[in-house]
């Protein structure tokens, strides 16, 4: 594990424009993110009863033939199998990516060295992302760039429980509880130009894993 370190311009850039402490995005493992995820895990990272309210949320957001990218995607993309969509992946593994049967394209790419997302304006009708959003570290960069994606009214659909990888977690969610952890997505999206922000709360974790998405229009 690489000890942490003094945070880049851009991500005190980042805080600053957030209004949050200037080591917000720094985490326990300053270690390479492609490094940390080389290897391929074939597992879900929340368990089956919190899977299936994320479908059921998915089925009720979402509309048969949709363009939708599923940002920080890995081998599966927890869709209903009933809907027929279009699906791009983005993820940190090609193994991983290659084995989500979903998706019609796929791509890897390290978002906290590049925020650029190589999709073009307009792209998609919804913006996916599950149980990845606390190891960013330019939250609004990325943010930017899946509101460029997305059509006008498109949707982004930030999905998060319990469960991370701690030493990459950002400093900023770790010190926060599941309430804050909405708050601060909120934050996210409101600054990255999004509308109508709101959480709701899948699973209350009283039986399983909790889980939580926030979710805004474009």
């Amino acid at each position: 594990m690489t000890p942490a370190t003094e945070p880049t311009e851009a991500e005190e850039r980042e805080a600053e424009a957030l209004g949050l402490p200037p080591r917000a995005f720094a985490r326990q493992d300053e270690g390479a993110d492609l490094d940390f995820y080389a290897p391929a895990r074939l597992v879900t990272h929340i368990d089956d009863g919190a899977v299936a309210a994320l479908e059921a949320y998915y089925g009720s957001v979402l509309t048969a033939g949709d363009r939708v990218l599923d940002l920080m995607s890995s081998w599966v993309s927890h869709l209903p199998a009933d809907l027929d969509l279009d699906v791009t992946g983005h993820g940190m593994n090609a193994e991983e990516l290659a084995a989500n049967a979903r998706l019609a394209r796929r791509y890897v790419r390290d978002l906290n060295r590049d925020p650029v997302l190589p999709d073009a304006d307009g792209a998609f009708d919804a913006v996916l992302v599950c149980v990845g959003v606390q190891y960013l570290r330019r939250p609004l960069s990325v943010f930017r760039e899946v509101r460029r994606v997305l059509a006008p009214g498109g949707i982004a659909a930030v999905s998060y429980s319990n469960r991370c990888f701690p030493t990459k977690a950002v400093a900023i969610w770790r010190a926060l509880d599941m309430d804050g952890q909405a708050a601060l997505i909120r934050l996210y999206l409101d600054r990255a130009g999004f509308r109508d922000a709101e959480a709701r709360v899948l699973r209350d974790g009283r039986s399983g894993d909790p889980l939580v998405v926030v979710a805004a229009r474009a």
